[in-house]
């Protein structure tokens, strides 16, 4: 009788780390193809798991498995295991949904404009008139707490970093920024 073949569900963590090594060195879609069947419904899980909509988890699933396609080159066996790697980007990319949606991202996560043309037109109205009432909101902030707003939010600088640009101690930059975003809050009152 022969070994389990990693799709019989016997995988091990050498066999998950050669398939993705396989896929780095030659492109190999049958190992792709494994590695799918076994992360992707693992990872959609993970992601349900961590609060993320069951739609929202299967498609970030599949982009975490994208992603491990096409970043295959950067696995290092000798680092992490393959199920730390890909967990790993999985993470990643569900903050990255989570930021998007916190702070109401009107860009698509990777730049791709397909995924604009999938929204309704309703929807891509709104989004214009909501960039467009927070632009406005932006204008009638003085210029520093603008410039704040832009180097916390825009830029994602972290509040040591603006104080160091700015050259203003630490306690003076997380206030402006609270107190900026406090006054845009005020500004937007009705968006929500």
């Amino acid at each position: 009788m022969s070994a389990p073949s990693p799709a019989a569900g016997s995988e091990t963590g050498r066999d998950l780390s050669a398939l993705i090594v396989a896929i780095a060195q030659r492109s190999d879609r049958e190992a792709f193809a494994l590695l799918f069947r076994h992360f992707a419904p693992r990872v959609k899980s993970f992601l349900v798991r961590s609060g993320i909509a069951t739609n929202a988890a299967e498609e970030l699933a599949q982009e975490t498995l994208l992603t491990v396609w096409r970043k295959a080159s950067y696995f290092d066996p000798t680092r992490a295991a393959a199920s730390t790697w890909i967990f790993t980007i999985a993470r990643n990319l569900s903050i990255d949904l989570k930021r998007r949606e916190r702070y109401g991202d009107t860009t698509p996560s990777n730049g791709r404009e397909e995924d604009v043309d999938e929204m309704s037109g309703e929807t891509v109205l709104m989004m214009a008139e909501r960039e467009t009432r927070v632009r406005a909101a932006l204008a009638k902030l003085s210029e520093e707490q603008a410039t704040i707003v832009r180097l916390s939010f825009f830029q994602e600088k972290p509040h040591a970093q603006i104080a160091q640009e700015l050259g203003i101690p630490l306690g003076t930059a997380k206030s402006r920024v609270r107190l900026a975003l406090s006054r845009l809050r005020a500004l937007l009152e009705d968006l929500k």
